[in-house]
Order: structure tokens, then C-alpha cells, then sequence
């Protein structure tokens, strides 16, 4: 799964993509965020509320719900961002 970050997510994150495999136990994009605030300290600050991030999955807008496969592409990304 590659993940996207972007703004000011991009920065407490550190980096601004990886490829992950998470667990088993993920399976959508609430139990993905979930997983992120494990992975690092700015994981964990960046994804603290995730009432302040927005979920692209595979280029279109993504609910809490929505489902996960290992070859989607995950952006994370605040409600607002510049050009």
C-alpha cells in the first residue's frame, strides 16, 4: 500500500510518501489511521484527530469506512491545502 502525505501532515509525518504492508487487522481506512499513530512519533501527532485529516483512496475521496486492498494508494492530506 502506498501512502501519501501532504501539508502540514507531510511535516509531523517527516516523510513524504512510503510504501507500508500493514497487519492484518486493517481492513479499512479508520483502523489504517489507527495503525499510522503506532508507527511514529510524528504519526502519532500528525493523526491524533482524524476530524482534522481528509483520506484519498486511489484518487477519490475516502469515509472512515471505506474498504482497503494492499495495492490502493492512501493519501492523508488536511481539509484545506494551497496550490
Amino acid at each position: 500500500m502506498k501512502l501519501l502525505y501532504f501539508a502540514w501532515v507531510r511535516t509531523r509525518v517527516g516523510i513524504g510518501e512510503e510504501t507500508v504492508d500493514p497487519p492484518a487487522s486493517v481492513v479499512d481506512v479508520a483502523s489504517l489511521l489507527d495503525w499510522l499513530r503506532t508507527r511514529s512519533p510524528g504519526h502519532a501527532e500528525a493523526l491524533k484527530d482524524p476530524k482534522l485529516v481528509r483520506v484519498a483512496v486511489n484518487q477519490e475521496f475516502a469515509k472512515p469506512d471505506r474498504r482497503l486492498a494492499a495495492g490502493d494508494e492512501v493519501a492523508i492530506f488536511p481539509p484545506v491545502t494551497g496550490g
